[in-house]
C-alpha cells in the first residue's frame, strides 16, 4: 500500500493545475475517503502559493464521488491577498470526462507572534497503547489505526473520542490534519441504532498549531473528539478538535453529512 505522501503526489499541468491520482489505496465506502479530497485541494494550494504562509483554513465542498483509480486535477486560483493573508479556491475534477468532483476555499497567512487563549481543554482520557485497535472501513480504514476511547453506537450521546493515527509514518502537518478530520464516526450511528448510510456534504477544518507545536507530535496519535449539533431531514452536523498527546489543541472542524 501507498503511503500518503505518495497518494498526495501532484504534478504541475501548466500555470494554477496540478494533476494527481485518485489512489485506491484511500478509498472509503463509496469512492474516494473525504479526507483525502480535502487534503489533496490543501496540497495543491500549498504548491501554488508562498511555502512560507502557513494554511489557516480550509472549506471542502464534496460535489460528487471520487472514482478510485482515475487521474484527477486540481485547478487552484488565487481570489484575493493582503500582506498578510491569502484566500483561495481549488476545483478537483476527473480528467477524463471534467465532472466536479470537489470544490474548496482555503485561507494561507502569514502567522505573526501575538496573545492568545485556548478555551477547551483535554478531557482525561486513557494513553492509545491502553486501548483497543479499530480500523474504519475501506481500504483507506488500514491506512489509519484508530484506538476509540468514546465511540458506543445507539446510546443517543453523539459524543466520541479517539486516538488516530495515519500509518505511513510521515509527521503531521496540516495535509495530515485534513486528512484525519474526517476520520469521525458519522453522528447518526449514535442517536440510531448502529451505522448507516452516512456521507460528509461539507467540512471546514481550522488550523491552530504552530510549527514548533506541530515538529513536537512528530507521527504520533493525535485525539478526535467530537459531538453532534443536530440532526434533521436527512443532514447531521459535527463539531470537532484535534489534540495532541500532551494536550494542544491543534485544529477544530464543522462538518454537515447526509444521512438516511
Amino acid at each position: 500500500m501507498s503511503g500518503l505522501e505518495e497518494a498526495l503526489a501532484l504534478r504541475a499541468d501548466g500555470e494554477g493545475r496540478w494533476l494527481g491520482v485518485a489512489d485506491p489505496d484511500h478509498e472509503s465506502v463509496n469512492g474516494m475517503f473525504g479526507g483525502w479530497t480535502a487534503a489533496l485541494c490543501l496540497a495543491a494550494v500549498g504548491r501554488s502559493t508562498d511555502p512560507a504562509r502557513r494554511p489557516s483554513a480550509l472549506t471542502v465542498n464534496f460535489v460528487s464521488v471520487v472514482p478510485p483509480g482515475e487521474e484527477v486535477v486540481v485547478a487552484v486560483e488565487r481570489l484575493g491577498a493582503t500582506r498578510s493573508l491569502e484566500h483561495w479556491r481549488a476545483d478537483l475534477r476527473t480528467t477524463a470526462d471534467g465532472t466536479m468532483r470537489a470544490s474548496a476555499l482555503a485561507v494561507v497567512a502569514d502567522r505573526r507572534a501575538s496573545d492568545g487563549h485556548v478555551q477547551p481543554s483535554l478531557p482525561a482520557v486513557p494513553g492509545p497503547d491502553q486501548l483497543e485497535e479499530f480500523h474504519a472501513p475501506g481500504t483507506q480504514g488500514q491506512r489509519t489505526l484508530l484506538r476509540p476511547i468514546l465511540m458506543e453506537y445507539g446510546t443517543g450521546d453523539t459524543t466520541s473520542m479517539a486516538w488516530v493515527r495515519e500509518l505511513s509514518g510521515r509527521p503531521v502537518d496540516h495535509l495530515t490534519l485534513a486528512y484525519l478530520a474526517d476520520q469521525f464516526p458519522p453522528r447518526p450511528f449514535f442517536w440510531g441504532g448502529g451505522p448507516r448510510p452516512s456521507a460528509t456534504l461539507t467540512m471546514s477544518v481550522y488550523f491552530h498549531a504552530t510549527a514548533e507545536e506541530l515538529a513536537a507530535v512528530g507521527d504520533d496519535y493525535i485525539c478526535n473528539e467530537a459531538v453532534g449539533s443536530r440532526g434533521e431531514s436527512s443532514t447531521s452536523g459535527q463539531h470537532a478538535r484535534q489534540w495532541s498527546r500532551t494536550g494542544t489543541l491543534l485544529a477544530t472542524s464543522e462538518q454537515l453529512a447526509w444521512y438516511r
